[in-house]
């Protein structure tokens, strides 16, 4: 079975949002399009957070270049967000 995307899954994600706001489908077909949206949230989580600890920034120190992890609190600080 081919992988889904990030990209796939949170456009499906998006789209379960928008039909249980929607209040048009039926109890049934809500229940199983949360529990849907629930295990596709979990997976997405899993993925960023897989991803953060991925994301490293790279420092020119002398000649070498070194990587050292990527700092979330800066980035966050520099963008004007705590």
């Amino acid at each position: 079975m081919p992988k889904i995307t990030f990209e796939k899954q949170l456009a499906r994600l998006e789209e379960i949002v928008e039909k249980l706001e929607a209040e048009q489908t039926d109890l049934d077909s809500s229940v199983k399009l949360f529990e849907e949206g629930i295990t596709l949230s979990k997976d997405l989580s899993q993925k960023l957070e897989t991803v953060k600890f991925k994301v490293q920034e790279l420092k020119k120190k002398g000649a070498q270049l070194v990587a050292t992890p990527f700092d979330t609190d800066l980035a966050e600080e520099d963008n004007g967000e705590e």
